[in-house]
């Protein structure tokens, strides 16, 4: 589908659905081109209409630099990752920009709740809005904020664990997959912010962007910045809360350990008189009935003395 903005006359901002760009082209200005999940067909139209080719998504999903940022004589092409919480991970998208004669074109398989909310602020305050770089700055804006809520509510789930811990909630396999999965959460984030890092750096290096917009880009990035120490700050944390897990597993195997060591030591002497005295010969001791309280009492003396000299040599 494609989705395209343009400013009519009265300077107000239409919305059309398609790839019949004549009217644009004769009676209006050109913003922003949003295509989602194109055909064939509506990329080509596009293409005519730009004079330039849009990237394919195997191209906007490679993770060189030369790929995810470079331009030609017209037009800035960037690719940058959108984050997205799913049901127990993070939903990739990649999205891709392209900045040709200041109209912002988009690339993205799904819809992004960042464009969507962008494009009805658009079309209520169209002044705010009078070019394709402005559109561009300005979803990078709303997704480094989007991405800040998802930092947000990661540090409120370390903090959540952190207080299952020390409540002394049972502590299970399952609770530690959960630690491993926030933590594979929080390094998708950290990859994404890098990732939008290096995309502010190189426009703000870039002769093709407006010099003007480089005071909202410094404030992303610093933004970004702040993130990105925030994100490593929750990854210590969770590695040392995943450590101190691990930590606590190994404590309760230990006391179980220990005390089938500790049953199985004091048995071994009452064991070995029991064993003695059941052998199929005569071993009598008084010879009367009282043999077998005899042995008994043997068995509760060893087992006696084993359990003090544990307690003497401190081993329990």
């Amino acid at each position: 589908m494609v989705e395209y903005f343009y400013k009519n006359p009265q300077n107000e901002v239409c919305c059309c659905t398609g790839t019949d760009f004549q009217s644009v082209v004769a009676t209006g200005t050109m913003l922003w081109i949003d295509i989602c999940d194109p055909t064939g067909e509506e990329k080509r139209a596009v293409e005519a209409y730009l004079g330039s080719a849009i990237q394919s998504r195997a191209q906007a999903e490679e993770i060189e630099s030369s790929s995810r940022y470079h331009e030609s004589d017209t037009a800035i092409f960037a690719n940058t990752n959108f984050i997205s919480p799913g049901p127990e991970d993070y939903v990739v998208e990649t999205v891709s920009f392209m900045i040709t004669n200041d109209i912002l074109t988009t690339l993205r398989e799904n819809p992004i709740r960042s464009f969507t909310e962008l494009q009805r602020r658009l079309m209520a305050f169209p002044n705010l809005y009078p070019n394709g770089t402005t559109l561009m700055v300005s979803i990078l804006e709303q997704r480094v904020d989007r991405d800040a809520d998802l930092v947000e509510l990661a540090s409120k789930e370390i903090s959540q664990y952190n207080k299952k811990i020390a409540v002394g909630e049972d502590i299970s396999e399952e609770f530690l997959l959960d630690i491993n999965q926030l933590q594979e959460n929080i390094m998708l984030l950290r990859e994404n912010m890098v990732d939008k890092q290096r995309l502010v750096n190189f426009l703000m290096k870039s002769p093709k962007f407006p010099r003007k917009k480089d005071a909202k880009l410094n404030v992303i990035l610093r933004d970004i910045n702040s993130l990105i120490n925030h994100i490593n700050f929750s990854f210590e944390r969770l590695e040392y809360l995943q450590n101190t897990v691990i930590g606590i597993i190994n404590l309760d195997q230990n006391k179980i350990m220990k005390v089938f060591t500790l049953v199985s030591l004091l048995l071994m002497p009452p064991t070995l008189i029991a064993s003695f005295y059941g052998m199929n010969v005569d071993l009598p001791i008084l010879g009367t009935g009282w043999d077998p309280i005899i042995i008994i009492a043997l068995m509760v003396a060893s087992f006696a003395l084993v359990l003090y000299l544990f307690k003497r040599k401190k081993m329990l």
